[in-house]
Formats: structure tokens, C-alpha cells, sequence
């Protein structure tokens, strides 16, 4: 991905933020727009509830109603974000999206390069962070391009296959 690439936000219907990065995601795959759209993300974290005298960990998005795109703008990727379902438009006056600034990138925390794993398949890694946090996965298959690899976990006795992002596994020395 170039550095012409910025980080820009997506302002979507309430509730549609992971539909609209399932279907950004989609598009990006099926007419291969790795060139011009490379990441799609829904910030969320971690918050801590203690319902019934039981603590129970839920993920809650940072900034609701809004999708995060890290792309080359272009008419044509402009066309293809804008006219995605539950798009309701760019963050910016009228219809020319600003990009983040580097600091207001640094500031949400969002990973501007790719996480460099040194990872194969076969390999055990552990989870890091999600739902699955601790748990212990044999890779089946790294995605680069995706940043994911799907791993087969442990649970119950049984496996399990799991997608997982590369900022959630951490390689086991």
C-alpha cells in the first residue's frame, strides 16, 4: 500500500458499522481493491461489567456510527465506500472527505502499518486479546493481505476453527 493511503471516517446508519465493514471487506476481496483500500476497522474496546455479583467482559465500539478506512482517495474508491449499504456518507464538509491527521491517527490508537508476524502454519500461537484471550490455537492459514490467519482452538474438547486478526496472537517462544 502506498503512502498516499490516509485513514478516513465513514459515517454510517446506527448499528450498521460491522455490516458496513463486512461489506467493504467483501467488495475489497471480490474486485481486488487491495491497492486502494487496505483496512477497515470498527474500534472497540474492552469494558468491564459486573452484573450479578459476575464480572463479564463486553466489547463496546469507541465511536458509534462510524467506520474507520484506510485508503488511497479516488473517484473510483470514493464511488465504491460511499455507495456501500448502510454508508451515509464521509466525514468532511460537503461531499470532500478529510483525512486524520498522523496525531489524531496516533490518538485513536489505530495501527497505521501492518503488525510484522513472524508466524507459519502448524506453528501454536496464543490470544491476546477478544473473546478468546488466552486460549492456545494451532495456525491453519495466514492471510497477509487481511492481516488474519485462521487457527483451530481448543474448546471443550473439541476444535474449534477461529478467524483472528494478527494484533490478537502473540507467537509462544
Amino acid at each position: 500500500m502506498s503512502d498516499k493511503a490516509k485513514w478516513y471516517v465513514v459515517h454510517t446508519y446506527s448499528g450498521y458499522e460491522n455490516k458496513v465493514k463486512v461489506n467493504l471487506e467483501k467488495t475489497i476481496e471480490n474486485r481486488n481493491l487491495y491497492d486502494w483500500i487496505d483496512d477497515v476497522q470498527v474500534p472497540m474496546e474492552e469494558q468491564v461489567e459486573i452484573k450479578d455479583g459476575k464480572k463479564k467482559i463486553t466489547l463496546k465500539k469507541v465511536f458509534p456510527g462510524y467506520v474507520l478506512i484506510h485508503m488511497i482517495m479516488t473517484d473510483d474508491s470514493w464511488y465504491i465506500v460511499r455507495n456501500t449499504r448502510g454508508v451515509t456518507g464521509f466525514v468532511g464538509p460537503g461531499s470532500k472527505p478529510v483525512p486524520l491527521t498522523d496525531e489524531e491517527v496516533k490518538d485513536m490508537g489505530i495501527s497505521e502499518k501492518p503488525v510484522n508476524v513472524d508466524i507459519s502454519v502448524g506453528e501454536n500461537v496464543k490470544v491476546k486479546s477478544g473473546p478468546l484471550e488466552n486460549f492456545l490455537a494451532v495456525i491453519q492459514e495466514i492471510n497477509t493481505e487481511k492481516r488474519k490467519i485462521k487457527a483451530l482452538v481448543n474448546m471443550f474438547g473439541r476444535e474449534t476453527p477461529v478467524e483472528l486478526d494478527f494484533n490478537q496472537i502473540e507467537k509462544i517462544e
